[in-house]
């Protein structure tokens, strides 16, 4: 149901929501606020498990930044929560709904507003999505790195808010790299302008870094100013199978050691591998403990390859296929995108964990994720970023056993405390959102908790920005 102007509210409508809503529709088109329970229900979370979700109010889809500048000014003069949303393909609970906020979706901010290839950038809303604009750029002979893989369907405006990686960053970096500048509308709907579109710039505090990865508490991005790369040469691929994860993990430790610069370097276990044959049929190698993933997207990448090969081989590879042309290589880059989906189909639901450690510990990380499983009797599968020792170890359990619940939180929490130990991070790329509230507090101590909610009451005094998350 679209509210309008003329129409009667609710008999559970309480005053406080019928003024919301009044208000709201004094300057924002009828058909961009939506009431009905039943779809604003479906705005109410993200794609993680076990994260409590409130319900809406409201759910707004702006269209323009007075749009945005008019939801924070009824907010902030009424005192509701505002959650903003994109794609909600999050991984955290960041984009979950509390009780009584706005939702403020910005899927329909969705126009590429420059391509520039002398300056390199390109300049965004929110809501594009990611594989929309590297298609875009591609056109101009431009490449832009960042890959989650749900690019198909994340939008920038979300890979902004988590700091979003992918499978490239061993080579390109995540997202952080690229937002040269951002348009962000304050809490109390004012318009602010961070960084450049210079190749070059260190004028003041780099507030465009802080917006980065910070989830929506301190403003919403309303638009992105984002660096650009030449389109390198298409990839190929090689597959490297291992009899143990600690072979593979000291083939990812001699291929950095050894000064080479993949554009992808992943590793699946046992339990993805499997799991993947299951759902698609692929044809992977089952007899393997490990499968490594190396690509270069050089000139010569057939020899950049081959010398990666043979530091495989030295580690204990039982086989080295390097990809004869570039479909059977998106053939092998496939299988590794389908693997949380697949790890997805082993018993319904899953707990994808994102914990990142040194790259000289990856090797530890994957023996005690192993343990862990045993421990709690549990199917966890690994995928993993081994170029940047960004793992996702992934818990597959039955929902509606309580005692697997139980079981999958616990194992959980245990990879995230393993990761700590080894010198690692609660997250490399998914955000904390409401899922690693607690362990964010683990990792940066209570001085760095009091300093990151002085940051945020300088931005959202009233704190009404994405309420409930991070802290």
């Amino acid at each position: 149901m679209i509210m309008s102007r003329i129409e009667a509210p609710r008999e559970e409508d309480t005053a406080g929501t019928g003024n919301l809503l009044d208000r709201l529709l004094d300057g924002l088109p009828a058909d961009a606020v939506l009431t009905d329970p039943d779809v604003t229900a479906s705005y109410a979370n993200d794609m993680a498990s076990f994260c409590p979700a409130g319900t809406p109010a409201v759910v707004v889809l702006p269209r323009t930044v007075e749009h945005v500048q008019h939801v924070m000014r009824t907010a902030t003069a009424l005192s509701v929560p505002v959650v903003p949303q994109g794609a909600r393909t999050g991984l955290s609970g960041g984009a979950n709904a509390s009780d009584g906020c706005v939702v403020l979706s910005l899927t329909k901010m969705d126009r590429i507003l420059e391509i520039n290839p002398v300056d390199r950038v390109a300049v965004v809303e929110p809501g594009v999505v990611n594989a929309t604009l590297s298609r875009a750029v591609g056109e101009h002979g431009l490449y832009y790195p960042p890959d989650p893989s749900s690019w198909e369907m994340c939008t920038i405006g979300g890979n902004i808010g988590t700091a979003s990686g992918g499978l490239c960053c061993v080579k390109y970096g995540v997202t952080a790299e690229y937002v040269l500048g951002l348009d962000v509308v304050l809490a109390d709907g004012r318009l602010m302008s961070t960084g450049r579109r210079t190749a070059k710039g260190v004028a003041g505090y780099d507030l465009t870094r802080l917006f980065v990865g910070s989830e929506g508490s301190l403003g919403i991005v309303v638009g992105a100013t984002l660096a650009l790369r030449p389109k390198p040469p298409e990839q190929l691929v090689l597959a490297a199978e291992f009899s143990s994860g600690a072979a593979a993990c000291d083939a990812v430790c001699r291929i950095m050691a050894g000064g080479h610069v993949p554009s992808l370097l992943e590793l699946m276990d046992r339990t993805t591998v499997k799991a993947v044959n299951d759902l698609a049929h692929m044809g992977l190698p089952e007899s393997t403990e490990a499968l490594l993933l190396a690509a270069f997207d050089t000139p010569d990448p057939a020899a950049d390859l081959a010398a990666l090969g043979a530091l495989c081989e030295a580690a204990g590879a039982t086989q080295v296929v390097p990809a004869d042309d570039l479909a059977e290589s998106e053939l092998l880059l496939q299988a590794r995108r389908l693997s949380l989906t697949a790890l997805e189909a082993v018993k319904g639901t899953t707990m994808i964990d994102d914990v990142c450690v040194p790259r000289s510990r990856l090797g530890e990380m994957l023996e005690g994720t192993e343990r862990i499983a045993e421990k709690y009797q549990l199917t966890i599968g690994v995928v993993a970023h081994a170029g940047d020792g960004n793992t996702h170890p992934t818990v597959c359990f039955d929902a509606q056993d309580p005692e697997e619940s139980r079981r999958a939180r616990e194992s959980f929490d245990e990879i995230m405390a393993l990761g700590l130990e080894l010198g690692g991070t609660i997250t490399g790329e998914h955000g904390v959102g409401v899922l690693k509230k607690e362990w964010l507090a683990r990792e940066i101590g209570p001085v760095g908790v009091e300093m990151q909610r002085q940051i945020k009451q300088v931005f959202d005094p009233l704190g009404i920005l994405n309420p409930g998350k991070l802290f």
